[in-house]
């Protein structure tokens, strides 16, 4: 029996959505391409669920788009990638980075709400060397990660950068044993809140990475402006965020 190519588990509230061709080195083909976009938006559209955690089987996270199958999956158009679908969750996306991250995958991962690398990442644009221009937003998204001289450097170079280079520059969040990734991608996903300010906070963040920091300032004050608040339950949630706290600072 053949393999899924892409495996779809659900932990409590949160979607783990894994790329699963180590044979080709995780390499997007037409058809993962497609349901990998697709479960970003069925995942999306799921008010059970509060994250959602990207990531492959070893030994690698993807080589990018596959060409040696360049054809298009069911359903794929040139706005339905998954890079264009992640960009347009408002659920948090963490990407949970196991080894190479290349060209397609790094705008994928570029794509999520934030990159947590093991320490056998590693990550790279080769669009050049291959002699293709990138599609999936790549040259918008890498300079505003990690400044636009190294990210020119980056990708007319093809050059890879260990994670404790990613980290230091700012291209992940985190970078945690291999052995420990996947437990430390979930456990943040679980601590995301089921709220629906988690949507809007995102959403304003989006906004306001084109804005000048007074405009930024003006949309978020618009975005509450007239809104009212359940006192009570604004108390409730503050009690019992501060017992999590509590805990926590006792189990450590």
């Amino acid at each position: 029996m053949t393999e899924p190519h892409l495996l779809v588990d659900d932990d409590n509230g949160v979607r783990i959505l894994t790329i699963n061709r180590p044979a080709s080195k995780n390499a997007l083909h037409g058809a993962l391409r497609s349901d990998l976009a697709s479960a970003l938006s069925t995942a999306d559209r799921d008010t059970t669920i509060r994250a959602v955690v990207l990531t492959a089987v070893d030994p690698v996270f993807s080589a990018g788009v596959d060409f040696k199958q360049l054809e298009r999956g069911t359903g794929e158009t040139g706005n339905l990638t998954p890079a264009a679908a992640l960009r347009a969750m408002t659920t948090p996306v963490l990407c949970a980075v196991n080894g190479a991250c290349v060209s397609g995958a790094l705008e994928m991962a570029l794509s999520c709400s934030f990159i947590i690398a093991s320490e056998r990442a590693r990550f790279a644009d080769t669009h050049a060397q291959l002699g293709v221009v990138p599609t999936w937003g790549l040259t918008a998204l890498l300079p505003r990660a990690i400044g636009v001289r190294r990210a020119r450097q980056m990708s007319i170079t093809g050059e890879f950068l260990d994670a404790a280079e990613a980290l230091r520059i700012g291209l992940v969040n985190q970078v945690v044993p291999h052995a420990d990734l996947s437990s430390a991608a979930l456990g943040i996903a679980q601590r995301i809140p089921a709220a629906d300010a988690v949507g809007e906070m995102l959403g304003l963040y989006a906004r306001g990475e084109d804005m000048s920091l007074s405009a930024a300032l003006t949309a978020e004050t618009a975005h509450s402006a007239g809104r009212s608040y359940d006192l009570a339950a604004f108390t409730a949630a503050g009690s019992a965020a501060a017992a999590r706290n509590r805990t926590k600072d006792r189990s450590e």
